[in-house]
């Protein structure tokens, strides 16, 4: 059993504020316990069309926003018990999605290196890093709120699987599959 972390930056006007004041290659962090993604969850925009909407989401990875995105997937290997914790934490956020809200305060005080936690509220890697702690994976050396998608991408618990766009690796995949069934 794995968890795939997924880093992406998209062709979003904010995607591309955030990369210029970052100089990072990606800006926003998913996590999945499938390798076909279709269990994507974050805190992002909940109306792609409306930055500044947003919370915990599901993502769909087949919408034309997310398949031209460039990204690098990364997974770890975790156990039936740390699955099925991780997969409790995420529908606990699914289950409780219209009381939280999204960190766009705590994105702003990240980026001028400012602590300030707000309750219920969460960004990206935020999120992450929380679900990582709470299940044991891994302990930061820094608040959760603290903590980028850079950051995430550099922990060692993680091993490169692919950088592209989604929608090639959604083709590889299949292709895979494809392989596996007439083999």
């Amino acid at each position: 059993m794995h968890l795939y972390l997924v880093l992406t930056a998209t062709s979003s006007l904010l995607s591309k504020t955030i990369k210029l004041y970052t100089r990072a290659s990606y800006n926003h962090a998913s996590i999945a316990l499938m390798p076909s993604l279709n269990d994507l969850a974050s805190f992002g925009r909940k109306d792609l069309n409306n930055p500044f909407i947003g919370g915990f989401v599901r993502e769909d990875i087949s919408h034309d926003f997310f398949l031209s995105a460039r990204c690098s997937i990364y997974s770890c290997e975790i156990t039936l018990d740390e699955y099925k914790h991780i997969q409790e934490q995420i529908n606990y956020f699914h289950q409780h999605k219209e009381d939280l809200r999204y960190n766009l305060l705590g994105l702003i005080t990240l980026a001028v290196n400012i602590d300030y936690q707000r309750n219920r509220a969460f960004f990206c890697s935020e999120f992450i890093a929380t679900i990582l702690e709470d299940s044991g994976l891994y302990e930061f050396s820094k608040k959760p709120h603290m903590v980028t998608p850079q950051d995430l991408q550099e922990l060692a618990i993680f091993t490169h699987i692919y950088t592209g766009t989604i929608s090639n690796y959604l083709r590889q995949l299949q292709k895979q599959a494809l392989i596996l069934e007439y083999a």
